[in-house]
């Protein structure tokens, strides 16, 4: 047999089956019942700084509002 034929023989079979494992872990580790709290805190990044933009983590002020 040469290579091509072995690859070939591998992929429509092993690896078919290991890429649905992976594919159906993925989905199973996504809906985990822990992760609800996780992809809700994800959700709502955008909404955090509503009322100002958010500052620094060392909590330094840039130089425009420095000045003013």
């Amino acid at each position: 047999m040469d290579t091509y034929s072995v690859m070939r023989e591998f992929a429509d079979s092993w690896m078919l089956l290991a890429l649905t494992v992976f594919f159906v872990g993925v989905i199973v580790w996504a809906l985990r019942p822990g992760s609800a709290k996780e992809h809700r805190d994800t959700a709502n990044i955008p909404f955090r700084h509503e009322d100002k933009p958010a500052g620094t983590e060392d909590g330094a002020t840039c130089r425009k509002e420095a000045r003013t």
